[in-house]
């Protein structure tokens, strides 16, 4: 028998998350409570007491229990350490939870523990907003109450019913996994989709599984995640726009990691400059004063570019180079020294090739490997010679 744990606040909350826990049984699954309350001691006992979560990091409420911040951090802290261990063992197969702003961020701190494809789904009044801080790079299912987590009612009990359906769904829903093929993930853009198009089924003919990241801060944390877990076998990062906006304050920013995770795992490796000419923003009514005067392109009503200037490049390029330094041997740049993305080609709007002579100048003081292919990144040439060397490195070449 599956069993779904149901975490939340007791404290608090404990008639709601009895309610789904007894739907969740009458639909043949086994339950495990968790309580992750900050305040009174619950008066339904759970399966597993917040004591328990706290002793797993060597923790106790008790001297800071006037801060209600504070307890919420911890507990969330405590929470991700157990819920882990529940998975891996095979005491739980899915989690569901229900909260507000404080439960939110406790469950879905251990949440975002758990492994992708782990079902996870959280019930929140915060759902409809910004959730990317609650969701971080993993699968977490994000469901408006409606109505305030605040009693049961005829809105919440057809909500909560409805949740109660969506995870043992979940559960039920076998997932076919081919063969095992080692992974290799892949940086793709708008702007640089037909040089992945092209390189995707040369890797998958030599036998990998490929994952393609979309390059919007997210998908290149996420990728950078995956990467670390120790999942994947080879990077073929044809993408590194994100370096871009993390310059310029652009939206679409992966953080200053972005690079590390490849080096640090030792794999083998294929770097581009792809869409280092862009930084992204909002509708052009955001766009920050400093950016007005600039070179613009509206990609679309909701996502205007930015051109990268000479000097902007040059400090991309030495970011890049500094970042491929700390790889091992198995790394190679590549450069299309004739345009970078769809829009940097000559005749397109974001061509500049004093700005491309400064980010390939740049990238040319790194210790290791550069390949420079007179082409565009989305040429069949450059994206064939891509997937080739990653191939080679992959093969100990």
């Amino acid at each position: 028998m599956k069993t779904i744990a149901v975490l939340g606040t007791y404290d608090t909350k404990a008639d709601e998350l009895e309610f789904v826990a007894q739907k969740i049984r009458d639909q043949g699954f086994a339950v495990l409570t968790i309580d992750v309350g900050t305040g009174e001691r619950p008066r339904i006992p759970p399966d597993v007491t917040r004591d328990e979560l706290l002793a797993s990091i060597d923790a106790d409420l008790k001297p800071i229990a006037g801060d209600r911040g504070a307890c919420v951090a911890l507990m969330g802290r405590a929470a991700a350490a157990v819920l882990p261990s529940l998975a891996a063992d095979g005491r739980i197969d899915a989690v569901l939870s229900l909260g507000g702003g404080g439960g939110t961020s406790i469950a879905t701190a251990a949440m975002r523990a758990l492994p992708i494809g782990f079902p996870k789904l959280m019930v929140s009044t915060v759902a409809s907003g910004d959730t990317s801080a609650y969701i971080g790079t993993k699968d977490i299912v994000m469901m408006p109450s409606v109505v305030d987590v605040a009693g049961l009612n005829r809105i919440s009990q057809l909500v909560f019913t409805r949740a109660v359906g969506a995870i043992c769904g979940m559960v039920q829903a076998e997932v076919e996994s081919e063969a095992a093929k080692p992974i290799i993930v892949a940086s793709m853009f708008g702007n640089t989709t037909k040089c992945i198009e092209i390189a995707k089924p040369i890797l998958e003919n030599a036998g990998y599984e490929v994952l393609v990241f979309h390059a919007t801060g997210i998908g290149g944390r996420a990728m950078e995640d995956l990467i670390a877990s120790g999942m994947v076998a080879g990077v073929l990062d044809i993408t590194t726009t994100e370096l871009a906006d993390e310059l310029l304050g652009g939206i679409m920013s992966a953080g200053p990691n972005r690079l590390e995770a490849a080096g640090t795992a030792g794999l083998p490796t294929v770097i581009a400059p792809g869409c280092l000419d862009m930084a992204n923003f909002g509708p052009r009514s955001t766009l920050p004063d400093r950016y007005r005067s600039r070179l613009i392109y509206e990609h679309n009503p909701d996502n205007t570019l930015v051109r990268t200037t000479a000097e902007e490049s040059a400090r991309l390029g030495r970011t890049l180079a500094e970042q491929v330094d700390r790889y091992g041997d198995n790394v190679t740049v590549m450069i299309p020294t004739r345009a970078i993305s769809v829009i940097s080609a000559p005749g397109q709007p974001f061509h500049d090739p004093v700005a491309d002579a400064a980010l390939f100048e740049a990238i040319a003081k790194t210790q290791k490997p550069i390949v420079r292919i007179e082409c565009e990144i989305n040429d069949n040439a450059f994206a064939s010679a891509a997937a080739s060397e990653l191939l080679r490195l992959l093969a100990g070449g």
